[in-house]
């Protein structure tokens, strides 16, 4: 015998089936987060790698600055080693306290220079004036005037007698 029932056909509006068109809706929304997931990992992956860019620039400068450190501690120490004149070769006509001096770093050079053929006062005073920019004491001038003589004027500058200059005056 054969049943009567037929197959359950429910019509699709009736047991919650979903149509044809909001299956196409739902796809598109699907669609959507599926790129808008893929732009935003897209940005992601360029923020990393900006990121990692950075990273390696930072690293690079932090690494030069450490070196620069090291370097500026090798030459503190080599600084704070070092005696604060250079060693005897020669007599020379300062005395101790003025060869001890150490010369500060703020101290510019001195361009004025004496071989003995120009006019003595005029040196001191081209001299005098470059020193008082520079500012220093009087034992800072003393070692800085030796600086400035060349020539025959070093052989009497450093045949003067040992201690025998005590200030700039």
């Amino acid at each position: 015998m054969r049943s009567t029932r037929s197959s359950p056909v429910v019509p699709a509006a009736a047991e919650g089936a979903m149509t044809m068109t909001q299956m196409m809706e739902i796809m598109r929304a699907l669609q959507a987060n599926v790129e808008a997931s893929r732009i935003e990992h897209a940005k992601m992956h360029e923020d990393l790698v900006a990121s990692q860019a950075r990273k390696e620039e930072l690293s690079k400068v932090t690494e030069e600055l450490r070196q620069a450190l090291h370097e500026q501690r090798g030459r503190a120490t080599v600084e704070e080693v070092a005696p604060s004149s250079p060693p005897r070769v020669f007599p020379m006509p300062f005395a101790r306290a003025i060869t001890d001096t150490p010369i500060p770093a703020s101290v510019v050079p001195v361009k004025a220079s004496f071989t003995g053929v120009e006019d003595p006062k005029a040196h001191l005073t081209a001299f005098h004036t470059q020193m008082m920019l520079s500012g220093g004491s009087d034992a800072v001038y003393c070692k800085m005037f030796m600086s400035t003589v060349q020539g025959t004027a070093v052989e009497w500058f450093v045949s003067l007698p040992t201690g025998h200059i005590t200030n700039f005056q």
